[in-house]
């Protein structure tokens, strides 16, 4: 089964970074015909070294700090990085973050593919940081989705944890989410019924899975999941439920002695987490924390 802990940062990267970050700057790197870079073939010297500083132009939360050395170590022994800050931590504008030091004409061609990607992450764990903050004081937790850039899972998923986020499914094989398409047109007692059996089917092959969670989308199919045996699903998702609602569903479960996890979704925002996070529920997924991030503004200055 696999396990995260999003309070373990180095081995959160690990983890992720596994057989992911050298595909990751491969790809970026191909995309960006860096090893055919006329200019600094032409303006750049043999042997000529420099050092260089990344840093941030705006305020923002770490995260992905070793995709430096990723890229450096494309280089070979030509570049190097010594990070002055570790994921996870808050920096002001004009903050640096990393130095760099090689030569010009290593560094150069991979500037842009290097900074692109830790902005991303960045941007990606300083929006978490904001979510989270919007919750404080709640038993809420601020979740992702797999509403993700294409190819940037790993680094995204791992961004949310830096910026104090928990996380949701990585794949379609390591836990398992019964979405409304799944059970389309059933009753509430059917959509009961079809996930008990289907849990019974998946856990029957050995399966190792993180979590159970369903999807309801009425206050009825959540009733046919709380009556379900215990155990069955860990994680009622609560669809685009009004706040009112969310509250209702928490009493339910609450009274029932369930230890049913609660999760709300649906078009949650930095204005609505707040009052969301209120009604007593226990997740919140986002999607927006790694759909919506935008990018960070770094830079690479050289002495």
């Amino acid at each position: 089964m696999i396990v995260f802990d999003e309070s373990n940062l180095p081995e959160l990267w690990r983890q992720l970074s596994a057989g992911n970050l050298e595909q990751t700057v491969s790809a970026t790197l191909a995309e960006d015909r860096a090893a055919h870079d006329i200019t600094s073939q032409a303006l750049c010297m043999d042997g000529e070294v420099v050092e260089a500083r990344v840093v941030t132009r705006e305020t923002a939360v770490c995260a992905g700090l070793g995709l430096l050395e990723g890229f450096a170590k494309c280089c070979g022994v030509s570049v190097s990085v010594r990070p002055e800050l570790a994921d996870g931590a808050r920096v002001a504008a004009g903050a640096s973050l990393a130095i760099v030091r090689g030569t010009r004409r290593s560094i150069l061609p991979i500037e842009r593919s290097m900074l692109n990607l830790l902005s991303v992450a960045m941007a990606t764990a300083t929006l978490t940081a904001r979510y989270v903050a919007a919750v404080e004081g709640t038993r809420a937790r601020v979740c992702d989705t797999r509403k993700t850039i294409p190819g940037l899972r790993w680094l995204q998923k791992y961004a949310v944890a830096c910026g104090g986020g928990c996380l949701h499914r990585m794949a379609l094989d390591d836990a398992m989410l019964v979405k409304d398409n799944h059970v389309a047109g059933l009753s509430p007692q059917q959509y009961a019924e079809r996930i008990q059996h289907g849990v019974a089917r998946v856990r029957a092959t050995g399966n190792s899975i993180r979590f159970v969670c369903a999807e309801a989308d009425t206050l009825q199919q959540f009733e046919a999941l709380l009556a379900l045996p215990a155990g069955t699903v860990e994680i009622a998702l609560l669809d685009n439920f009004s706040v009112a609602q969310l509250g209702h569903a928490v009493a339910l479960r609450d009274a029932s002695g369930s230890s049913m996890l609660l999760e709300a979704s649906g078009g949650v925002r930095l204005e609505t987490i707040s009052s969301i996070a209120r009604s007593g529920i226990d997740r919140i997924s986002v999607g927006a924390l790694t759909h919506s991030a935008g990018s960070i503004d770094l830079a690479l200055d050289m002495d």
